[in-house]
């Protein structure tokens, strides 16, 4: 499938809509968007961007939904995480996510099955590409 076409199947596809519990002190979670670039054959690079979080941990699970999300789109079922950086400037939250896309289960310590992610995060009201 080429790019392009990947691209507008990821923008045409639905979001999952969000219902967080949230204290009356925490503000809501609010998801800015994805962007996906596939840099080399079965390695893709997914940038997110988020408000509101409790802790950098929730723009990294953002990163990691989009990613396996992108796995089943491309007929795939298996992912493993490669690294992510995140960055906060006045409140906007970034995680820069780069994860190896695969068919079958591949080698490593952190091997994630795309299915059970965006099942799990699904429930949790995490959007999804």
């Amino acid at each position: 499938m080429k790019l392009a076409a990947i691209i507008s199947l990821l923008a045409a596809t639905a979001c999952v809509e969000q219902t967080p519990q949230v204290s009356q002190s925490a503000r809501a979670p609010a998801y800015q968007g994805i962007e996906t670039r596939l840099l080399d054959g079965d390695l893709v690079n997914f940038r997110v961007h988020m408000t509101g979080i409790q802790s950098p941990a929730d723009v990294t699970k953002y990163a990691e939904c989009a990613a396996a999300q992108y796995t089943l789109i491309r007929g795939y079922g298996f992912l493993r995480h490669v690294r992510t950086n995140t960055t906060e400037e006045s409140g906007l939250w970034s995680a820069d996510a780069v994860y190896t896309i695969s068919p079958s289960l591949p080698r490593g310590l952190k091997t994630i099955d795309a299915e059970v992610v965006v099942a799990d995060f699904g429930a949790a009201g995490i959007p999804t590409v």
